[in-house]
């Protein structure tokens, strides 16, 4: 009764919540409060990397508490948060030398949007002119005023538009969709043009250009085109416009490599890191830039040019311990190894769902997978949204031992990535079913 009536659930209609209550979770799986075991087939909303009750993260933490539990960013430090700081220096693509620690990923953006505005306001040749950012359609970037404002998806914030800033907007780079007459091999050059032209429109006034690398997470799982993301790169890089990557849902191993960007070698201005950063156990969060953007806010006390941003529990020492741990454990159990096996696993068991009348799309990079259902195949048309057809789903697929969360008609899958061909194997049997139980055979 307290959860149903007193606790407000996030992207929840609360009139019509049923209460899940999860007691307790070991490695994929998660246990309610009557003891029925479920797969957690989307990583705790896509955070949990090595698996719940990971021996060496909780042993990390607990040695942290033995030490001290928090210490405030403003004006002191701690060992722990400083040897995290040394370690994402070394993992990260070269020239992130500089890292903002916040709460979780919508702040993380909303850092480096804010940072790329004063930089270019204090750099050795200012450009306050450089006041427009430039964004992906159908993007998110979390739920703070500033991260909504360069987010696209309109369900979940047309509400908020009066208190939003202006953004540019370019197109959706979805290889499912495509636009009319633009083949799949035309694509990735046909959505850079538009880049490029509004690149060109906007030119001296775009500070920064944001986007979620390789994969769009809110937007249903949308896969990009091969050499976008670089093809960005250089377009920001011809035009002195920063780039910033959101690689809050997409990074920590999540593609089969640690980052998303490193698939194509890309160097970004900003990094925003989150979610599975302390392996889905604390909110912790970081917002990596180059030391260039850190020389703007260099000074003495009377320029005023300090980063005028702050979070109470930003390098918290818990969750930088637990995140340390978490990048060892990548090495230790060779984890991105395992993302591409069992990735690749993943992809092949979901192949024959293609052939079902109402699956569109099946989409996977490493343990990122997607199962869009459609009214009408041939003309790919969704169903309506207020049919809830991949809710059905997924409810359809706790019945197979399997916890999933859908994205309107899109049935994500994203388990642990400590998660096993059994694990697979369970899980797409389960989504099989939901599939069935939703929209018949």
């Amino acid at each position: 009764l307290v959860d149903r009536e007193h606790c407000w659930h996030a992207f929840t209609p609360m009139a019509e919540y049923e209460p899940l209550l999860v007691d307790r979770a070991e490695g994929v799986w998660l246990y309610d409060h009557q003891g029925r075991a479920l797969l957690d087939g989307i990583s705790s909303m896509w955070c949990n990397v090595h698996g719940h009750r990971h021996p060496k993260i909780d042993a990390a933490i607990r040695g942290q508490l033995d030490r001290v539990a928090h210490v405030t960013s403003l004006g002191m430090s701690n060992s722990t948060t400083i040897e995290l700081t040394r370690r994402l220096v070394e993992v990260t693509p070269q020239g992130l030398d500089c890292i903002f620690y916040s709460s979780d990923g919508s702040s993380a953006v909303e850092v480096a949007l804010k940072m790329a505005f004063q930089y270019w306001r204090q750099r050795a040749e200012p450009e306050p002119e450089r006041s427009l950012f430039l964004a992906v359609g159908n993007a998110y970037h979390g739920d703070t005023l500033g991260s909504v404002s360069v987010g696209g998806v309109s369900r979940f914030h047309a509400m908020f538009d009066p208190l939003l800033f202006d953004v540019l907007r370019g197109p959706c780079p979805d290889t499912y969709r495509l636009p009319e007459g633009v083949r799949a091999e035309d694509a990735c050059q046909h959505y850079l043009d538009q880049y490029e032209d509004l690149l060109n429109r906007f030119s001296g006034r775009i500070a920064a250009l944001v986007v979620e690398p390789l994969v769009q997470g809110a937007a249903g799982l949308v896969m990009h085109p091969a050499q976008f993301l670089s093809g960005l790169r250089k377009l920001t890089r011809e035009h002195g416009v920063l780039l910033i990557a959101d690689e809050i849902a997409v990074g920590m191993g999540r593609t089969g490599k640690l980052w998303a960007c490193e698939w194509e070698q890309v160097e970004p201005d900003f990094l925003c890191t989150g979610k599975g950063l302390s392996g889905g156990y604390l909110p912790v969060a970081a917002t990596l830039t180059t030391r260039e953007v850190w020389n703007a806010f260099l000074g003495d006390y009377a320029e005023s040019k300090s980063f005028f941003h702050g979070h109470t529990f930003g390098g918290n020492p818990l969750g930088c311990a637990a995140s340390l741990a978490t990048l060892d454990l990548f090495e230790e159990e060779q984890t991105l190894q395992n993302v591409l096996r069992q990735g690749a696993y993943l992809e092949e068991c979901l192949a024959d769902l293609r052939e079902h009348r109402h699956v569109g799309d099946v989409r996977c990079r490493g343990l990122v997978a997607a199962v869009e259902l459609v009214e009408n195949q041939h003309s790919q048309r969704g169903y309506e949204w207020s049919q809830r057809r991949g809710h059905l789903a997924c409810q359809a697929a706790m019945e197979r031992g399997v916890w999933l969360r859908p994205l309107g008609n899109v049935i994500v899958i994203m388990p642990p990535l400590c998660c096993t061909a059994e694990h697979i194997d369970q899980i797409v049997a389960a989504v099989k079913f939901g599939v069935s139980q939703a929209c018949g055979d």
